[in-house]
């Protein structure tokens, strides 16, 4: 008998792709969304790549929960037997009130992990993320490991690194105070980039929407460890696979690239855009930020590019990630097809 996934945030970039690939695995999924006219646009993105279409109504339902209500989560979530908890905001600039995004993280892992628990769920995947690794002074050894966690009090720690390193920390103190009879593995990706499933795209997407855009006449001088969409979804379902990643954080990165790498790739790609690849000096970059909030959330990460360890993935869970720039280009490409760069 299939085993039933439930899937926060079902409509969630990240989301869309995993909910597609375990329904392609033979998972039986329940989706979490935040209203119920979203149900078709689930299936709509995920219908033309089914590999058997057949059962879609039977394999795949969804459910409206708030992560900031306790009404309706232990119900939702009785008859599954795994939680994939991906559900968090991700925004391009940051709040003014950096609680508008920790108390609903934090708040929303804990009650998505109390009502597994309430519901005799036993295994838990949480999509993390490098920030909540890789805020903070470089390691002495070089590079970041699943050992390192961001450090709260830093310049360079803004509000969504906090979100989601202090929703992370609390999911382990949950686990190993209240129910140690439950099994949590943490994919940490970093910058996740590749084509979506619709149009209902995140913050990550939006990059690439503005540089293919040409709205600014030079890019930061900062970088990423970023990773393709697809492998973040395999992540999830071979950790749930292989029993050895119980307990464990892993991280979902394929590599690390500056700004201006990713800007150069699409150059390449499409050199009748006027796509900008130089690198702009870090006073310009200060004064911007004094009228773009987009701009003003980087200004910490000026000069930093993350060098992030993926072993413990390529060893664990045998990955062999996709190249960055096919992901890149196929961001771009999607955009073009949708004619969404008018």
């Amino acid at each position: 008998m299939s085993q039933t996934v439930f899937v926060t945030g079902a409509t969630g970039y990240i989301a869309k792709h995993l909910v597609l690939q375990l329904l392609n695995a033979g998972f039986n999924v329940i989706g979490s969304t935040r209203s119920a006219e979203r149900d078709a646009e689930l299936r709509a993105a995920v219908s033309p790549h089914l590999e058997a279409a057949d059962g879609l109504e039977t394999r795949l339902r969804t459910v409206t929960l708030d992560l900031t209500r306790d009404e309706g989560w232990t119900e939702a979530l009785s008859g599954a037997d795994v939680l994939m908890h991906t559900a968090s905001p991700f925004p391009l600039s940051q709040p003014k009130d950096e609680n508008d995004l920790i108390t609903p993280a934090v708040q929303g892992t804990l009650r998505a992990l109390k009502a597994a628990d309430a519901s005799g769920i036993k295994r838990v995947i949480l999509t993390s993320s490098t920030v909540a690794v890789a805020s903070g002074p470089t390691p002495a050894r070089g590079h970041y490991t699943e050992d390192d966690w961001s450090d709260l009090t830093h310049p360079m720690t803004n509000a969504y690194a906090k979100s989601k390193t202090m929703a992370e920390r609390a999911a382990w103190d949950f686990i190993a105070a209240d129910a140690p009879h439950m099994q949590l593995t943490t994919i940490n990706p970093g910058l996740v980039l590749g084509a979506p499933l619709d149009e209902n795209f995140g913050t990550s997407i939006q990059l690439i929407e503005r540089l293919m855009k040409g709205r600014d006449p030079m890019v930061p001088n900062f970088g990423f460890a970023a990773v393709d969409v697809k492998d973040v979804a395999a992540m999830h379902i071979s950790a749930l696979k292989a029993p050895e990643a119980a307990g464990e954080r892993i991280l979902a990165v394929a590599g690390s690239l500056w700004f201006k790498d990713i800007a150069e790739t699409l150059a390449a790609a499409y050199p009748d855009r006027k796509i900008p690849t130089r690198t702009a000096p870090s006073f310009l970059m200060r004064a911007l930020g004094l009228f773009d909030p987009a701009v003003r959330s980087i200004l910490p990460q000026l000069g930093q590019c993350p060098k992030i360890s993926n072993e413990k993935a390529k060893t664990l869970l045998g990955m062999e990630f996709r190249s960055m720039d096919d992901a890149i280009r196929s961001s771009a490409a999607f955009l073009m097809s949708k004619k969404l760069l008018r």
